[in-house]
């Protein structure tokens, strides 16, 4: 008994030594990106700590009139959207069995889990009074029926659901195989379940704003607003997927194995396929909105021009130049497309959360500097998290243990 006991002690101590010696930082410190994201960082913890000991109105624009800016507007609605890839690409290789995505899966789903934690965790700052963000978790002040309880017990589930998903790279981080085999056992019900709250809490976002018809111009708010906030996160996740890609290839060229990087140009003419018909669908459903809608005489306005720059420009254009490059096999042409809808996501969101909420107030909301440089502070932090996982777990190199899950 006691032998085994020093044993379970010696491999802590290991574990832990590991650990500590993985911190250390890998390969050149003081790089361009490596400064300016730091300082921008650094920056953004010194507002964060200025925002709770003074307040929201120290470092934001925020109002009774307009409570939710860019934190909600961009962090929340537009980085939730963002991280849609995640419960597709799982369920096109979990449920539907195509192979050739698996690759990419753990990567995809690691961007998913960071892009909750990060642009969901951020939502604490836009709250008041941050201790009471358990409120909506359990109904209190709100009750059982409210769409916040529903998207706050969503997100909840779905951090913890990706988390399981990613929990085997970890484990074969840690060398821990009998830890591995057991969470890989676990893995396809955690898909499932994810894939499920993701289609959930995706339209539950734009459910929000059905509460808000007589603040959202009338171009931008609708009856379907769930319905289309589900649609565009199929595309915006896999926009990401592509672009995210694209630039991993270039700088975890040595994390990526040779059969891995010779796919590349398959997989994302794929992800473009998908991408390219929801675009369609989703551009189509707007159509249908507009011509039931009745409001064809507010596309001849101020407003119904930007309405046309965001439906036409940003959504059929890509949707066309998708098409082009999976026909012609143009990755270019598909990366084009994929930083086009990315922006396109941006602007709809920001549009329905801030530009065209409460379009007619005579004082509007504008987010100060301080606002975004958070948000960027938030962006970076995230993406050195993503660096510092990637170059040391088995993310985008050969995992050959996943593929016996289900």
């Amino acid at each position: 008994m006691f032998i085994q006991d020093n044993s379970i002690i010696m491999d802590v101590k290991k574990t832990f030594t590991f650990i500590l010696s993985e911190i250390k930082p890998k390969g050149k410190v003081f790089t361009p990106f490596n400064v300016i994201s730091g300082a921008i960082i650094l920056l953004g913890i010194i507002l964060i700590i200025f925002r709770f000991a003074k307040g929201l109105g120290a470092v934001t624009n925020l109002s009774q009139e307009y409570p939710w800016g860019l934190w909600i507007g961009f962090d929340v609605v537009t980085g939730v959207a963002f991280a849609g890839g995640a419960y597709v690409l799982t369920f096109m290789v979990y449920v539907l069995r195509m192979e050739k995505y698996h690759p990419i899966v753990r990567v995809t789903v690691l961007n998913g889990f960071l892009a909750y934690v990060f642009y969901a965790g951020a939502l604490l700052l836009d709250l008041g009074r941050p201790w009471n963000v358990i409120n909506p978790i359990i109904g209190n002040s709100f009750g059982v029926n409210s769409i916040l309880f529903l998207v706050a017990w969503h997100f909840m589930l779905y951090m913890i659901a990706e988390f399981i998903e990613f929990s085997p790279a970890i484990a074969e981080w840690l060398g821990l195989e009998r830890i591995r085999k057991v969470l890989n056992s676990l893995t396809l019900g955690a898909v499932i379940f994810g894939i499920t709250l993701s289609t959930l809490h995706q339209s539950g976002l734009g459910a929000l704003f059905l509460l808000a018809k007589g603040k959202i111009h009338p171009l931008w708010y609708s009856e379907f607003i769930p319905i289309l906030f589900f649609v565009s996160s199929i595309f915006a996740g896999l926009s990401m997927v592509i672009l995210e890609g694209t630039i991993s290839q270039r700088v975890f060229k040595d994390k990526i194995s040779p059969e891995h990087r010779a796919s590349h140009d398959e997989i994302v003419i794929g992800l473009g396929k998908v991408a390219a018909g929801s675009m369609f669908v989703y551009f189509f459903m707007k159509v249908l909105e507009i011509i039931h809608g009745g409001e064809w005489n507010l596309l001849f306005t101020p407003a119904g021009y930007w309405y046309l720059v965001e439906l036409c420009g940003l959504v059929l254009i890509p949707c066309i130049i998708y098409a082009k490059g999976v026909r012609d096999g143009s990755t270019k042409l598909l990366r084009v497309a994929s930083i086009l809808t990315i922006i396109g996501i941006i602007v709809n969101r920001l549009n329905i959360s801030i530009i065209a909420f409460k379009w007619d107030a005579p004082v509007r909301y504008y987010p100060s500097w301080m606002e975004i440089e958070i948000t960027l502070a938030v962006i970076f932090a995230e993406i050195w998290v993503f660096r510092w996982i990637v170059n040391r777990m088995p993310v985008l190199n050969e995992h050959p243990f996943e593929k016996d899950i289900g």
